[in-house]
């Protein structure tokens, strides 16, 4: 295979590359996938390696046909179905020292691992990644991804709204050099959303650099209906209160925002029936002044709509009113039993049943 797989070469020949890609339930979107990976323009050796989950949609046979079709696709069976198990079942399985993570719901740009190769080279870092390019082919996914690349929707970390290029605390999907995972470790299978931060995390703290360039876009599908985008959102708020419990970082405090968003709207709300009750009893309706919170949310969430740039046609803005808090509030909400140590016990059985392998927004 030429280098080895602990070797990065600094000049000259250019590294192996395997991309690894878990998949559980994608159909639809695996063969565009796969297929953006052979359409790459990166001229060193490559192979791809994809570990299927137990699909009920046809994805097993579809991606048994695509390995036959094209030797350099391997197919691997991953038994638990998770993402995190996936991932590492493909890198154990690969050789080459430089691995791409890959997205079943993400098409590469074809000038991606050569961008992603060249900075690595240049940089030396552990990992290169850039942004989440979040786009919709209906008026709610539009919606969803105008959310995905706001600062009120996300809340504007780089790879969502871009930034300028360097060291960063994670990113999205990632290049890693395989040293550099083989000495922290690969990915915590016990992890099931926001294993990228948490491996990211550890990259940092071995002494590795992730480095964030704006040039590595890539493609993301979002979830195509409100109860998938819910449920998506609600798991990924019990996996974000369980990291920032067990991992207290610098910049924790702005997870806190979402969950205390919601706490904040749900009893001002409930004061504020109070404050009807009170008013239909003849009593001073003082606490009346407590719908100002919530009435408050709901016009923050009216003027982002209207005013979020790039946000083609009325009906997606109209979406956008139903989308935003939707985000907020599952998310919120999600964060609450997280931190409270229930994210294991919930979200691994319950909601990441039959959501396939997409890398979550964060």
């Amino acid at each position: 295979m030429g280098t080895s797989a602990s070797e990065v070469p600094s000049s000259g020949t250019l590294p192996g590359v395997s991309y690894v890609m878990p998949v559980l339930n994608d159909v639809t979107h695996v063969r565009a996938a796969v297929d953006s990976l052979l359409g790459q323009d990166y001229q060193g050796p490559f192979d791809v390696a994809i570990a299927v989950g137990p699909s009920i949609d046809g994805t097993n046979e579809l991606v048994e046909a695509l390995s036959r079709a094209d030797s350099r696709v391997r197919v691997i069976e991953n038994p638990v179905g998770s993402t995190p198990a996936g991932l590492n079942i493909a890198i154990q399985a690969t050789q080459h020292p430089i691995i791409v993570r890959v997205d079943a719901h993400s098409v590469l740009p074809p000038e991606y691992t050569r961008i992603a190769v060249e900075t690595m080279m240049r940089t030396g870092a552990g990992n290169v990644g850039g942004i989440m390019d979040a786009q919709g082919t209906t008026p709610f996914e539009e919606a969803v991804a105008a959310a995905y690349g706001s600062r009120i929707g996300l809340g504007g970390t780089p790879h969502h709204v871009g930034g300028s290029e360097g060291p960063a605390d994670t990113v999205y999907l990632g290049v890693f050099r395989r040293d550099a995972l083989n000495d922290v470790g690969l990915f915590d299978e016990r992890i099931k959303r926001g294993q990228d931060w948490e491996l990211n995390r550890r990259i940092r703290q071995g002494g590795h650099t992730v480095w964030f360039t704006p040039r590595l876009r890539v493609v993301y599908r979002p979830r195509p209906t409100l109860s998938r985008l819910a449920r998506q959102f609600f798991s990924t708020g019990m996996w974000r209160g369980e990291i920032s419990r067990r991992f207290p970082a610098r910049n924790v405090l702005r997870y806190f925002a979402p969950p205390l968003m919601v706490i904040a709207v749900a009893v001002a709300s409930l004061l504020g029936l109070v404050g009807l009750v009170q008013a239909l009893l003849g009593v001073a309706p003082w606490l009346l002044l407590a719908f100002i919170v919530p009435v408050g949310y709901i016009l923050l969430v009216i003027a982002a709509a209207i005013t979020m740039p790039g946000v083609r046609g009325a009906a997606v803005r109209l979406w956008l009113l139903i989308v935003l808090p939707c985000i907020h509030f599952c998310w919120g909400v999600g964060f609450i039993p997280g931190f409270l140590l229930l994210a294991g016990n919930i979200a691994a059985q319950k909601y990441e049943k039959g959501e396939g392998s997409r890398v979550a927004p964060e």
